[in-house]
């Protein structure tokens, strides 16, 4: 997933982006509510982290201005007011889900996952593509009755192509999905990233196209 954290907290943060990276999400960091609202105007999120009390804009109302231009991103706001009249409050503006401070990393991980399975257009638990069965729950690619293992970064770039399999991915867009914007990554990451997920796909009926110089798209081919 493409993630916004909007924490001022810088060692919060941190363990926020680090935690989310492991797991192979791309993360944009803000310290800044107004910062963050300019960003969100024209930059698009699978899920956003909020923390209630921010610089230039508290969380409430960067919240209330997403919602009030019809952003539907989901959003889980931080706060250290564990008071249920502070809760109330941000779900009234608009947020999904609260988090009181201190937390658990492993507690954020499993809201966030609720968050993007009560979405609209929720995607199929298990989906196929070509020979190809994947299990967004397990996260686990199965050719036939063999299961294909891939580090994080792989799977990531493997979910993101299927999420729009067929349309041609653009490498801004695929880079900003798997790192976050202005991430210090080699200039080639996505190319050699691709090339090692063909690696592993080779054998299937699901092959990566790349349109030179645009993107890539997953498609199902022959054997």
């Amino acid at each position: 997933m493409r993630i916004i954290l909007v924490e001022d907290n810088k060692s919060l943060a941190k363990g926020i982006e680090d935690a989310l990276r492991d797991q192979g999400h791309g993360v944009d960091h803000l310290d800044d509510g107004l910062a963050a609202d300019n960003f969100l105007r024209t930059e698009t999120a699978d899920v956003a982290i909020i923390d209630i009390n921010l610089p230039g804009l508290t969380g409430i109302e960067l919240t209330k201005r997403m919602r009030g231009r019809g952003d539907t991103t989901p959003v889980l706001m931080l706060t250290a007011m564990g008071k249920t009249s502070d809760r109330v409050v941000g779900l009234d503006a608009g947020a999904d889900d609260y988090l009181v401070k201190p937390f658990e990393m492993a507690e954020l991980m499993a809201r966030l996952r609720a968050l993007t399975r009560r979405r609209p257009q929720l995607l199929p638990e298990q989906e196929q593509i070509g020979d190809l069965v994947y299990d967004r729950q397990q996260r686990v690619i199965m050719h036939k009755d063999r299961r294909i293992d891939l580090p994080r970064r792989e799977l990531a770039l493997f979910e993101l192509l299927l999420d729009h399999k067929g349309k041609l991915m653009d490498r801004e867009r695929i880079f900003s999905s798997l790192y976050g914007a202005g991430a210090e990554v080699e200039a080639n990451a996505i190319e050699l990233l691709v090339s090692r997920l063909r690696r592993k796909l080779d054998g299937t009926q699901v092959e990566i196209k790349t349109a030179r110089g645009l993107g890539y798209m997953l498609n199902a081919g022959s054997t």
